[in-house]
């Protein structure tokens, strides 16, 4: 099936580009995994590198400083430990097992990255990861978004919880509710926060909340989490159906086999991408420098996923 998905879905119509310090980083972001204790066993260490979380954050952010792509690399890497927690290693088999580990990372973002407020003791290495992460951005002193990524990591996390609930009564959600929830299941929108955070501030951050912005936002996080999706179904179907997958809540919807609901999903993101190509040129041409900035992150993020996913053995 991944034949399949390398040939059904159109290739983005943005340049790929990617990072000229991706080495450098690797090795910084890979110590910080090590040193904080994130991952502790060789499975966990070869799942990690063979997601090569840094090869996606210099494509998602060829033209920030160093720093930028390190923070980048080291939230996607921390990403990853914990879908990988979750949906490999059985934290989020359940809602009751994955409640307590969610309660403490919720105490971590409460504190939105205040220098001078201790780690809590037991809260464990995804706690301190995640701590580090919200100081580091502190440090930026761009409170907008440093609000936007502690509120986009709590809806990922609140929504981790409704996968659990889902795999705890072998629940397959119809495709709306899907496609909602996997905009917050994917730690995309965090991930684009960040990458926001590597450009300069140009223009009002009001205007993000403007509709057509909006919209396209909310395309550009479907269009990654859809791409992502039908890479790694063939991984995620050799191990048991996921629920949580685009093709598998087409087929439980409409009642169709495997190969149709393939079809139905990568035509769910040709058309996606068609839309977002006509949406992104009519903003692009009334916008600002910012808005063109903000454009200019989502359309590196859908070409990043795109490429990144053809090279990864993660869904290999």
């Amino acid at each position: 099936m991944r034949g399949f998905a390398l040939s059904a879905l159109h290739e983005p119509p943005y340049p790929a580009r990617r990072h000229a310090a991706v080495q450098l980083v690797a090795g910084q972001s890979a110590g910080w995994v090590r040193d904080l204790g994130l991952i502790d066993t060789p499975d966990g260490l070869r799942r990690l590198g063979g997601a090569h979380p840094v090869e996606l954050a210099g494509r998602a952010c060829p033209d920030g400083s160093v720093d930028d792509l390190r923070l980048l690399a080291d939230l996607i890497s921390w990403l990853f430990v914990m879908d990988d927690a979750c949906d490999e290693d059985g934290l989020g088999t359940s809602p009751t097992r994955l409640a307590p580990t969610v309660a403490a990372l919720l105490e971590v973002l409460d504190r939105h990255g205040d220098p001078g407020a201790p780690v809590p003791a037991d809260a464990g290495p995804l706690a301190a990861a995640l701590d580090d992460l919200c100081r580091r951005v502190r440090d930026r002193k761009r409170p907008g978004l440093l609000l936007s990524l502690v509120s986009q990591l709590r809806e990922y996390l609140l929504a981790l919880l409704w996968e659990a609930a889902n795999r705890e009564h072998r629940r397959v959600p119809g495709v709306a509710e899907y496609v909602q929830m996997r905009r917050h299941t994917g730690g995309v929108r965090p991930s684009f926060t960040l990458t926001d955070l590597a450009q300069p501030e140009r223009s009002d951050p009001g205007r993000r909340a403007e509709p057509a912005l909006a919209d396209l936002d909310a395309l550009a996080t479907d269009l990654v989490c859809w791409c992502n999706d039908l890479f790694s179904y063939d991984k995620e179907r050799a191990t048991g159906p996921d629920a949580h997958n685009l093709v598998t809540t087409i087929a439980g919807e409409t009642g169709q086999g495997e190969e149709a609901a393939l079809r139905a999903a990568a035509a769910r993101f040709n058309e996606g991408l068609a839309a977002y190509a006509e949406r992104d040129a009519a903003v692009a041409a009334t916008g600002d420098d910012g808005v063109r900035a903000f454009l200019a992150t989502r359309r590196n993020w859908i070409r990043a996923t795109y490429d990144w996913s053809r090279a990864a053995t993660r869904y290999a």
